[in-house]
């Protein structure tokens, strides 16, 4: 089963008028994954989608939505997947490629068939997908957490200590311009990406996972000089405009994947704000 919606874009002078249903209603991605179903978010920021595929009982295929105008998903598109759950199976034109515990597969444009499937239906994975249109075919990719491109940031101190694993970037992986990773925040640790940061040529999404589900996180985003906060659960995901920052902080320590799209491929091209600065 496939299931879409659309999101379009806002401008931040908009944003600062929203109030809590509002901001949640243009912003949070409130159920990635559903049992047997293909769930996707069509945004509008860089034409960005945001989606889970959690095959349970069934092989699920990846079906072109309207939006697209497309006879394959991939005609014009490239796709990002990192696996969140138990071993799961993905064909890609015929091919298999299994993916364990946050593994993830690049699959570029141009591909006809991907589906999904799990290996065993009482520990079924859970696919975290993220697209983005493309103007070029690179091959196909898998890369394992341990072929990631590492960087440890932060400090107990701080409450901030967390390793960053680069996945879908430039260097690891050739993309047209998706690029995805993944943040582990060590145990005692509950701020992620902080000091904070936009990126004007790049959006991004989020998205949050391994947290208990009696805890929560508090994702803030809008601008560093007047910011709004969501607060969010295990398996949510939200969307993040150029203009916003995008930060969290937890009542525990939590893993995310990030991912963004736009002009460049440079993962540090930031434009960075002290602490001090937030409002």
């Amino acid at each position: 089963m496939m299931k879409y919606e659309c999101r379009y874009s806002v401008h931040p002078a908009d944003a600062k008028k929203y109030d809590t249903k509002e901001l949640r209603e243009h912003f949070l991605i409130e159920k990635v994954f559903e049992e047997d179903s293909i769930n996707l978010t069509y945004s509008h920021e860089d034409r960005y989608i945001v989606g889970g595929a959690k095959p349970v009982h069934q092989t699920l295929e990846l079906q072109p939505i309207d939006p697209l105008k497309a006879d394959y998903f991939l005609e014009r598109r490239e796709l990002g997947i990192v696996n969140v759950g138990g071993q799961g199976l993905v064909i890609v034109d015929g091919d298999v490629h299994t993916l364990n515990f946050k593994e993830a597969l690049y699959v570029g444009r141009g591909v006809k068939d991907v589906s999904f499937k799990s290996v065993d239906s009482s520990k079924p994975a859970s696919f975290y997908l993220n697209s983005t249109p493309a103007h070029k075919s690179f091959p196909t990719k898998k890369v394992t957490n341990e072929e990631a491109e590492k960087v440890e940031l932060g400090a107990p101190e701080t409450s901030n200590h967390r390793i960053i694993n680069k996945l879908l970037v430039n260097g690891v992986v050739d993309t047209c311009q998706l690029q995805m990773g993944m943040t582990e925040l060590k145990s005692g640790s509950v701020w992620n990406t902080m000091p904070g940061h936009v990126h004007d040529r790049r959006m991004e999404a989020y998205f949050y996972f391994e947290l208990p589900e009696d805890q929560a996180i508090c994702h803030f985003m809008g601008q560093k000089e007047e910011s709004r906060h969501i607060w969010m659960h295990n398996e949510q995901a939200v969307v993040s405009p150029v203009w916003s920052m995008h930060s969290g902080a937890g009542t525990s320590n939590y893993t995310f994947i990030w991912g963004m799209a736009g002009e460049n491929l440079d993962y540090d091209d930031m434009d960075k704000f002290a602490i001090t600065e937030l409002r």
